[in-house]
């Protein structure tokens, strides 16, 4: 039987949990120590270690930025998981790093979690109804004109605009979240083809449920879960936001 939205963020919820308990493990310099594959800390393959069994456990199939593919391939649903966005975060202690989890069946996104493993910020959304932080409807910022916004940038845009400030936070999974949060009026990945979808579907659909609007730089499709694609994104509260924060890329 295919899986409500509700038993899918509980199953959410443990993953995110038996997450937390893995890391707790391990020393600072446990967190500090790398593997051979590029990119990649000993911390997050015991996260994914700690993660995925939960998953798999109910029947789906999982796409890990870690592990890869695993899972029924005729499973109804895929959920695609970032063990932990912001690795480097996590490895230096600095409290902006989380969980990211999307569910997708036939219709395209179905619901998510990105939980701040640092400060327990939970955000969620299900398709059509909603996203929220922590019990509280989110809605995207207003804010209309970039001299007014504050944006989070990922590496460095091509051109910087006349925006009133910028913040480089780390993970795009939260900073989408806080876009959605009315936290941040925008976002900008300065760097092409950097994001797989690990890293962007959780905040994706929370951005979407709270009227934010996220873009690829290129208008490529943002819902593809292959661990082969990669996408530059742009997100804004509005519309008019969104179209300037593009001549940062262009």
């Amino acid at each position: 039987m295919r899986p409500v939205a509700s038993d899918l963020l509980d199953l959410f919820d443990v993953a995110a949990a038996a997450q937390l308990s893995a890391l707790a493990t391990l020393t600072a310099a446990d967190r500090r120590r790398r593997t051979d594959r590029a990119g990649q800390y000993h911390l997050d393959t015991i996260a994914d270690a700690a993660i995925v069994p939960v998953l798999l456990a109910a029947g789906v199939r999982v796409l890990s930025e870690e592990s890869g593919w695993s899972g029924p391939d005729d499973a109804e649903v895929t959920v695609v998981v970032d063990p932990v966005d912001g690795s480097t975060n996590c490895a230096r202690a600095l409290p902006y790093w989380a969980i990211s989890l999307c569910a997708i069946d036939d219709a395209g996104m179905f619901c998510s979690l990105v939980r701040n493993g640092a400060t327990g910020a939970r955000y969620t959304a299900t398709r059509g109804e909603g996203a929220w932080l922590d019990g509280s409807r989110l809605h995207a910022s207003p804010t209309r004109e970039v001299e007014r916004a504050v944006v989070a940038l990922s590496g460095s845009p091509r051109a910087t605009l006349a925006w009133r400030q910028f913040r480089a936070l780390g993970s795009a999974a939260l900073a989408l979240c806080d876009v959605a949060a009315g936290h941040l009026d925008g976002y900008v990945d300065g760097v092409p083809d950097q994001l797989s979808p690990w890293d962007f579907l959780g905040g994706l659909l929370i951005c979407e449920e709270a009227g934010a609007l996220v873009v690829d730089a290129y208008d490529r499709p943002l819902v593809v879960p292959d661990p082969l694609a990669r996408r530059q994104l742009i997100a804004a509260g509005t519309r008019e936001l969104l179209d300037t924060l593009r001549g940062a890329v262009s």
